[in-house]
């Protein structure tokens, strides 16, 4: 029984050695002990030393890439394109004026309701009165001869030959002198003279002036075609004039 029993046990150690051997180690097998598409672990010792011509070529292969950015850095960049220079823009259009005088205004009212009335037209505008001389009238006359005796008999002589309306002037520079009438119309006071010449005296008819106001307007008025002031101040007289 004990060697039966022996003899079993030999045998099932023979079976557990040959499993060993067969299965156990992977060297001899030929199968590696890391896993598929893993990179197997090996010593700095077992690597094999690289040989001497590779040695040499490495130097000369890093240095011919050191020097290619040297080389490339002294090629000169290429130049950035110029921006078209944009078109010059026209020259603004030049506006013209044209310079006048409006006027003359009987009564300062009279301007400035027309300078009210352009206001909106006019590119500048000044106000300014001045002083002219106009007709008062007409003046049939005798002279006096030079003293108040003598003026008086002209006179009686006048009454005498139904000449009536005159009166003798008393002061000024006309002192002594027979007025026969002012008129404002002169075809009146040639009527007058005659009538009196024909009586047998030396009439004169001389125009008598004054000195008065008048008012004007200058305007500097842009000719862009919309200017209608004429057909907002009707009856004003205009002319041209310097501009300011």
């Amino acid at each position: 029984m004990f060697l039966r029993l022996l003899f079993v046990l030999l045998i099932a150690l023979n079976i557990a050695v040959g499993a060993w051997l067969l299965l156990g180690q992977d060297d001899v097998h030929g199968r590696s002990a890391t896993d598929a598409g893993v990179p197997e672990l090996q010593l700095l010792s077992e690597r094999p030393a690289p040989p001497a011509a590779s040695a040499s070529v490495a130097p000369v292969a890093s240095a011919s890439v050191a020097a290619a950015p040297a080389v490339s850095s002294s090629a000169p960049a290429p130049a950035a394109p110029v921006p078209a220079a944009p078109a010059p823009a026209p020259p603004p259009r030049q506006t013209s004026y044209t310079c006048m005088a409006l006027g003359p205004f009987a009564t300062q009212a009279d301007m400035r309701s027309a300078r009210t009335t352009l206001s909106n037209q006019a590119a500048r505008m000044r106000s300014r009165q001045e002083q002219t001389t106009q007709t008062s009238g007409w003046w049939v006359y005798l002279p006096g001869g030079g003293n108040r005796d003598r003026a008086l008999e002209l006179g009686r002589r006048l009454s005498a030959a139904n000449v009536g309306e005159y009166f003798i002037v008393s002061s000024g520079d006309q002192s002594n002198t027979i007025s026969l009438g002012l008129f404002k119309d002169p075809a009146n006071a040639r009527r007058r003279r005659d009538q009196v010449i024909s009586a047998g005296f030396p009439a004169q008819m001389s125009e008598r002036t004054e000195s008065v106001p008048e008012y004007w307007l200058d305007v500097v008025i842009a000719d862009n075609g919309r200017s209608d002031w004429r057909s907002r101040l009707h009856g004003v007289g205009s002319h041209s004039t310097g501009c300011f």
